[in-house]
């Protein structure tokens, strides 16, 4: 009898963990697609310094933005945000999605249409999910 109970704990306990393995993971893609909509948000509405605020820090510290690039964004309308395709790997912490943004020049009225790719990652310590990849290049070399 004793030997059951102890199963039955250990099946139990087997049980437990599994769950908050689940609902951690499930945790982490909902944020994952708390800080996408929130950044694709930013970017829709030309919060360009908002957005600023979901990049990873370090990369922000390696790849500074200038006011004079921030006063570029100023001079652009975002039309369109659409997602492409997407995928997410949850215990390697990377997600991509292929984007396309349409673009408005507010002084020519010129329009296009700029392909971006969006790379997340996982930060265990900060338990978050950060954009890798910057602010979209809207110009293309222009």
């Amino acid at each position: 009898m004793r030997r059951l109970t102890q199963l039955a704990a250990l099946a139990l306990l087997a049980l437990l963990s599994t769950f908050s393995v689940s609902a951690l993971a499930k945790s982490k893609m909902e944020q994952l697609q708390s800080n996408q909509y929130a950044w694709s948000g930013a970017i829709r509405w030309g919060d360009f310094e908002g957005a600023l605020s979901l990049i990873d820090p370090a990369y922000r510290e390696a790849h500074p933005v200038s006011d004079l690039e921030l006063k570029r964004y100023e001079q652009v309308q975002i039309t369109a945000y659409r997602e492409r395709n997407s995928s997410a790997d949850k215990k390697g912490g990377v997600a991509m999605r292929d984007i396309e943004i349409g673009v408005v020049n507010r002084h020519t009225q010129a329009e296009r249409t700029v392909r971006y790719r969006e790379e997340w990652r996982w930060n265990d310590a900060d338990k978050n999910w950060w954009l890798v990849t910057g602010l979209p290049d809207l110009w293309g070399g222009e």
